[in-house]
């Protein structure tokens, strides 16, 4: 028990990642239009939980947590195949503050890696399944964006929680598929989330980093 309390306590919103700074790419489709209520940020996360970064970081994340894991390889192909210097910025900065907080709390030298491998070579020692690390990973990571969206679609809290809430079975169905899953399975098609996030480096007007 005293593992998995942890690593919900190093997956939390109160944990100093940043993670409230960077919007991947919702701000940009909230300023086009393209998102304006419940139901459109719904499509729009769910495609990216499916099909863009939740899943690319699932199968990181998977394959971080393996005994025989190559960090500095799976970082570097982390960095690889991020879309966009925003969305670089927004693994690399997040991953380096939550490995320097979890080597601070734990004294163990965790260098900076892009976010899932950061998650995935922190966590391995507590030995939990992989498909509950995902879980709790994929749940933090939409949480975040629901309280976004909250804030500046606007979506009421009962909305965006809701929102959450409908998303949870396809959540623990990606932890439970990505579990088993290996580079080969890599790839994504989130093409309008990825093209939001390069046109929000250009934005006027922003708030957010991402």
């Amino acid at each position: 028990m005293t593992a998995l309390l942890t690593l919900v306590q190093w997956l939390s919103p109160a944990f100093p990642t940043g993670a409230f700074a960077y919007s991947h790419g919702l701000e940009r489709v909230i300023a086009t239009g393209d998102v304006t209520d419940a139901a459109g940020f719904e499509v729009w996360l769910r495609n990216i939980l499916t099909h863009g970064a939740g899943w690319q970081d699932a199968v990181l994340l998977t394959r971080a947590l393996a005994p025989d894991a190559d960090h500095d390889a799976l970082d570097a192909l982390a960095r690889a195949l991020a879309p966009s210097a925003e969305r670089l910025q927004e693994g690399a900065e997040q991953g380096a503050a939550f490995a320097r907080m979890v080597a601070g709390l734990t004294g163990r030298p965790l260098p900076a890696r892009m976010l899932p491998v950061a998650v995935g070579e922190a966590a391995a020692p507590l030995a939990l399944p992989p498909a509950q690390v995902i879980q709790l990973y994929l749940q933090n990571f939409a949480g975040n964006l629901c309280t976004i969206a909250t804030r500046h679609v606007p979506l009421g809290q009962s909305e965006g929680q809701a929102v959450l809430s409908r998303l949870l079975p396809a959540i623990e169905a990606l932890g439970l598929k990505a579990a088993t899953a290996s580079l080969d399975d890599l790839g994504g098609c989130a093409l309008a989330a990825d093209l939001a996030a390069f046109q929000h480096e250009t934005q006027d007007v922003r708030i957010f980093r991402t």
